[in-house]
């Protein structure tokens, strides 16, 4: 290949801007040359295209976010869209494309490669729900941002003798509450792979009190449902004085971590390797710490799931 595009999709990730530099200067050192499409598959429908140099991505490794920015784009999901993203391609010269994002963005890179455009996929989410990669790009640094605010949360718990609910991101996955949970020391983790009995949540803490405990923080990832309903049905139950705090998109900023500004570096070599060998339709990632590529069809049919042994060990530990 001699020209390829690179573009970051959905929600955005810390890592990312060390994943875009990746292939850049992978590309550039193999005298290929690289074309960044801003805001995602939007941007690629509109030709919101431009070369990337060597000095493009410098100064950017240590950024969070995306210097491509991202945004979400129901049109590509159409036939219309996705002729209309090829067109462009045409127009520039883009043999093969780089796809940073999660399974949204899969898809979309999926539907290229059947058109005949191939791409790989490099996982960057901070939710770490994408199946064949032990970990996605973001994911340690939101996981030490939620431990920090839980860390900072447990000083003011100890001070008023309250029971803390901390709600964190990860949309249908339980990672970063169960991770993050597990680091953190919290008494309760809610995840959505795991039903919750309120009885058996609100008896634990009664139990706990019995025995001298005057502060509990519980860990609830928003695919559970509200965490405001369970802080409130907590405090009505047990007559804790319960406090809620919700996170948010704080989770999804910040300086990338050196795991995740080496993992993406990684990754991102790798998906430029792969398309000069000619592969499409590919995932990269890491598993026990060994890159790894695999068919980019797997992540959409296969379901992510949190580690067992991990949850049961977070069980043991928070009698």
């Amino acid at each position: 290949m001699k020209k390829i595009g690179v573009l970051t999709s959905g929600g955005d990730a810390p890592g990312m801007n060390a994943a875009i530099r990746a292939v850049v200067r992978k590309a550039i050192y193999h005298n290929i040359e690289v074309y960044g499409i801003s805001r995602g598959y939007q941007g690629l429908i509109e030709g919101d295209i431009r070369k990337m140099e060597i000095g493009s991505v410098g100064d950017i490794i240590h950024r969070g976010g995306t210097m491509l920015r991202s945004a979400r784009c129901l049109e590509f999901k159409t036939e219309e869209g996705q002729l209309k993203g090829i067109e462009q391609l045409k127009k520039h010269g883009i043999e093969g494309l780089v796809v940073i994002g999660g399974d949204g963005s899969y898809q979309g890179a999926q539907a290229l490669t059947k058109r005949g455009y191939p791409c790989v996929g490099v996982p960057g989410t901070i939710d770490n729900d994408i199946p064949g990669t032990d970990f996605t790009i973001g994911f340690d640094t939101a996981l030490n941002t939620v431990i920090d605010a839980i860390d900072k949360i447990r000083d003011t718990a100890t001070s008023h003798e309250r029971t803390y609910v901390v709600e964190v991101m990860g949309r249908n996955a339980g990672d970063i509450a169960l991770w993050a949970g597990l680091a953190g020391g919290a008494e309760t983790i809610l995840c959505p792979e795991h039903q919750h009995d309120i009885d058996e949540l609100t008896a634990k803490l009664k139990r706990g009190q019995e025995r001298g405990k005057k502060h509990s923080i519980i860990i609830v990832a928003e695919g559970v449902g509200s965490a405001v309903d369970i802080a409130r049905e907590i405090e009505q139950t047990t007559g804790f004085d319960t406090r809620l705090t919700v996170l948010g998109h704080v989770q999804r900023g910040g300086s990338p971590t050196a795991n995740d500004r080496v993992l993406a570096s990684r990754l991102g070599a790798l998906a430029v390797e792969l398309l000069m060998d000619g592969q499409g339709g590919r995932a990269v990632g890491i598993v026990a710490n060994q890159l790894v590529n695999y068919d980019i069809n797997e992540t959409l049919v296969k379901n992510h799931t949190i580690d067992q042994k991990m949850y049961k060990l977070s069980e043991e530990l928070s009698i």
